[in-house]
């Protein structure tokens, strides 16, 4: 049987599976192990990864071990349970002061991954346009694809404050647009979207007839300013769909819960075709992130615990000499790539990331679609609090060691 003729063209047809480019995680993976080859007794410090370190919170948890013994939770939960849906209502109320009809503006999913996956499905037809912001999470963009639709990447540049510069977009692009995909807070850049930038992207959607997608899991993880949703705005109930998460927000990434909110028509559409791709989140663990979502001071103790090691973080890679400013918000930490270390040079970020693994140990994410710059995430591994410090003084000291040139 020759099975590549069975490959459909979006993945590459007969040549599915052959390429020979290498994706930046799986460079980052075979650095971690060739540094560990090199030096078997050097402790990896990985501040690439981009996971919570910690468990989801007790509450949450103790409710799981009680409703995963329920008969009422057998079975489908289909497009979710009233249950979840009042709780996401009231944690948008709580934490946003947005009001919403749990019935009709929320819908859970499992995830934001699959929604985002998923909205290409309810909206693109060949041909139809795509914006996204780059550097950024490209999930939504790839199905829009599969889809024949074109993707066009919108920069985030340091001299906007890695906004959108939504005056440079072609107004030709625009008319064609179908789907706008923000992300705010940011990752990687961790920058937060200000109200004058919201109201500006709702007036520019509204003018194009475009629905804006704001993909929002890290906004319990602000640190020098309110939290925010696009949907506290004007209009933006009318052209703007939200997507939260409680993977970030209450360390509960694996369990895959999550809920997308805002203009009606544009959450019955993506819960139309969410009904016809899967059948639900376990009923357990929606009612068990029942007993979480509204509870500010889970959420608060969440983000002090980043926020510490973040600020830590800006002190010790501002020593060593990188241009390291506290982020917005999100657990990352962006900055500019080092050009070079001792006589070594770096072409990128890439080039910088991967040195730095397999000569010193430390693991990094590069990004070098806007410039040369690599993020650090305060969820790297430790034995708690105290282990902190020793973990983020051994990132100096090999930093220092490295002899970096910027």
């Amino acid at each position: 049987m020759e099975h590549e003729q069975l490959f459909a063209d979006r993945l590459g047809g007969t040549q599915f599976g052959k390429s020979t480019e290498i994706y930046k995680f799986e460079k980052i993976k075979r650095a971690k192990a060739k540094a560990r080859a090199l030096h078997p007794d050097l402790e990896i410090l990985d501040f690439g990864v981009g996971e919570p370190d910690q468990m989801a919170p007790a509450p949450i948890r103790e409710a799981l071990k009680v409703e995963v013994d329920q008969a009422e939770n057998r079975g489908y939960a289909d497009n979710g349970i009233a249950e979840f849906k009042a709780a996401a209502a009231t944690y948008m109320k709580k934490f946003f002061d947005v009001e919403l009809d749990a019935a009709t503006e929320i819908n859970h999913s499992i995830g934001t991954k699959p929604a985002l996956a998923m909205l290409p499905l309810a909206f693109v037809n060949p041909g139809d346009v795509v914006f996204q912001t780059v550097p950024g999470y490209p999930v939504m963009a790839t199905h829009a694809k599969y889809l024949g639709g074109e993707v066009v990447d919108i920069p985030l540049l340091e001299e906007n404050a890695f906004l959108p510069d939504l005056e440079k977009i072609d107004p030709i692009l625009a008319e064609r647009c179908k789907l706008f995909y923000i992300n705010y807070p940011n990752n990687p850049t961790g920058a937060v979207a200000t109200d004058a930038f919201y109201d500006e992207l709702i007036a520019f959607a509204k003018k194009h007839n475009i629905l804006i997608v704001q993909d929002a899991p890290y906004a319990t993880l602000v640190y020098d300013g309110k939290r925010t949703s696009i949907l506290q705005r004007p209009g933006a109930k009318d052209c703007c769909i939200e997507l939260h998460s409680m993977s970030k927000a209450y360390n509960m990434t694996g369990w895959r819960i999550a809920f997308f909110c805002g203009a009606l028509w544009a959450v019955d559409a993506l819960a139309h075709v969410k009904d016809n791709c899967d059948s639900g989140q376990f009923k357990a663990i929606q009612k068990a992130a029942c007993a979480g979502i509204a509870d500010e001071s889970l959420a608060e103790g969440i983000r002090v615990h980043y926020e510490t090691r973040l600020r830590r973080m800006v002190e010790v890679l501002r020593e060593v000499g990188f241009d390291a400013t506290m982020p917005g918000g999100t657990f990352f930490l962006y900055t500019k790539a080092p050009k070079g270390a001792g006589e070594v040079n770096f072409a990128n970020g890439e080039e910088a990331s991967l040195y730095l693994i397999e000569n010193v140990g430390i693991s990094t994410v590069p990004w070098d679609n806007t410039g040369s710059f690599i993020r650090f995430g305060a969820v790297f591994e430790s034995g708690g609090d105290v282990d902190d410090e020793r973990v983020l003084r051994e990132l100096a000291t090999r930093l220092k060691q490295a002899d970096l040139r910027f």
